[in-house]
């Protein structure tokens, strides 16, 4: 058992650090709005603290998973971020989605501290996160990653270090690429099913047990159909995603025509008020038109 803090209580973060207080952990919260720690700490049995800096104090592991990389700079910089708290041998696992850069740089603001950072990105969404069974993709120093990952596992199902640092954040970018076409090509195929005529439910049963079938396919058609988005992983948060993924390409030099193009389309759903719709929502856009 580990002593840990966990930093960032969102739709993500709250039953994450649910899930390691649950397995025997000694669990610190921080959450930038006080009361959501305080209602955590009532409900789980761990304590809270006021700063970044406070919760990361005396911790084997500091986690954290916030919105963007401004977010996690304010986390982990300055004087209540949690570098100035942690102990040296101390380890950050930063489970944002966040660019490859911001981990590289707080990796080796870390690592001249003496401390440990490991970019941890999720794949699972928020039913993976209240289910304990989230895919953990990583980067870093692997002697960190084999101290960290016995604890992780805490609320995954599956982690695996991919690399140096930056690793974690470009796999996930990878991830968000294949979600992003697949949802496309869905949305697509559900929309020409309608209006070629046919029962597009009866389609599916037929085609999911092919070639075709995937996550989306089996868990997104249904809502699709019916035209609900009122749940799962934003339209808003995919856009943030995307515009990740195109940076990195313009950095490295990747061509994701595919990707800019349905960046795209999701804006015009947020211009349609579904920025917090479910990214299924692509078929939206096109039953409209």
């Amino acid at each position: 058992m580990a002593k840990v803090a966990f930093l960032g209580l969102g739709v993500m973060g709250y039953p994450m650090a649910g899930h390691l207080k649950k397995k025997g952990h000694e669990v610190t919260v921080y959450n930038r709005t006080a009361t959501k720690a305080e209602k955590w700490a009532a409900e789980f049995g761990g304590s809270f603290a006021p700063t970044p800096k406070a919760a990361g104090a005396g911790q084997e592991i500091v986690f954290a998973c916030v919105g963007n990389d401004d977010d996690l700079r304010s986390i982990t910089e300055g004087a209540d971020g949690a570098f100035e708290g942690m102990s040296q041998g101390a380890i950050f696992v930063d489970h944002t989605t966040a660019s490859a850069e911001i981990a590289r740089d707080l990796h080796a603001k870390a690592k001249a501290r003496g401390l440990g950072f490991i970019d941890a990105p999720v794949s699972g969404g928020e039913a993976g996160a209240q289910n304990g069974t989230l895919t953990v993709m990583c980067g870093g120093d692997e002697a960190f990653y084999a101290r960290a990952e016995p604890v992780i596992m805490s609320f995954a199902k599956a982690s695996r270090l991919m690399g140096a640092s930056g690793s974690g954040q470009l796999t996930k970018m990878v991830n968000q690429i294949c979600i992003a076409g697949l949802v496309e090509a869905l949305a697509e195929g559900l929309h020409f099913a309608t209006k070629a005529g046919l029962d597009p439910n009866a389609v599916i049963e037929v085609i999911s047990k092919g070639a075709a079938q995937s996550w989306q396919m089996e868990n997104r058609y249904k809502t699709m159909i019916e035209g609900k988005f009122d749940f799962g992983f934003a339209v808003n948060w995919m856009r943030k995603d995307l515009g990740i993924c195109l940076n990195e390409a313009r950095r490295n030099g990747a061509n994701l025509p595919i990707s800019a193009l349905i960046d795209q389309f999701y804006a015009e759903v947020q211009n349609m008020g579904g920025g917090r719709w479910d990214t299924s929502s692509l078929i939206a856009r096109l039953n409209k038109q």
